[in-house]
């Protein structure tokens, strides 16, 4: 990740991923309403796809403030009206500032944090979708207790040499931890990627 002279920050995978997991939410996000992800990062994916799906607000948030200034300088630079200004918000948190969406992404982020700051998205999930609302996930999983790939096996003892709490994640216990979902999809995506897709029980 790099920083430009600006307070945009960069990242590479950001722009080969974006056009396979807009094609996703294109078929699966709502006609309209607000659309709120969780850990936002560069910001680079929001200012994508609040261009390409002008007819959604979109809500970015991040913990980090560097994270937020990039995130605002993305919005800036794209000059559209429908990305939010970013949110301060720790996913493992009990307590976000914001009570509702129509939908929630996360992208690349339940693999880099704590096991806890998945469980944490998945009980603010919970809390703020309708029934019926999206829970999109994205990232790499084991399936069945194994890796996918070679690559995502060396990718995950990178990062549990950097963080042991880390790691990627067993997709099935992802899914068993989501108790007021359903499992709508998984589609295989660039990199040994999924998406998840979850869908909000009856509240």
């Amino acid at each position: 990740m790099t920083e430009p002279s600006d307070a945009r920050l960069y990242a590479p995978a950001t722009e080969r991923n974006r056009e396979p997991i807009l094609a996703v939410l294109r078929r699966v996000l709502p006609p309209s309403g607000l659309v709120l992800e969780i850990a936002s990062g560069t910001g680079q994916h929001l200012a994508y796809f609040a261009q390409h799906l002008p007819e959604l607000r979109w809500q970015p948030s991040d913990p980090d403030p560097v994270s937020r200034r990039s995130v605002a300088a993305w919005a800036a630079a794209s000059g559209i009206d429908n990305l939010l200004a970013p949110l301060a918000l720790d996913a493992a948190s009990a307590r976000w500032p914001i009570d509702r969406a129509d939908a929630i992404l996360c992208i690349n982020m339940i693999h880099i944090a704590p096991w806890e700051a998945c469980l944490g998205l998945l009980a603010g999930a919970e809390r703020l979708l309708p029934a019926g609302g999206l829970l999109y996930l994205y990232g790499p999983y084991k399936r069945g207790g194994q890796h996918t790939a070679p690559s995502n096996a060396a990718f995950d003892a990178g990062l549990r040499a950097e963080n042991p709490a880390w790691g990627v994640r067993d997709l099935e216990a992802a899914v068993d931890a989501a108790r007021g979902f359903t499992l709508d999809e998984i589609a295989a995506m660039p990199a040994n990627n999924l998406s998840v897709i979850l869908r909000r029980g009856a509240n």
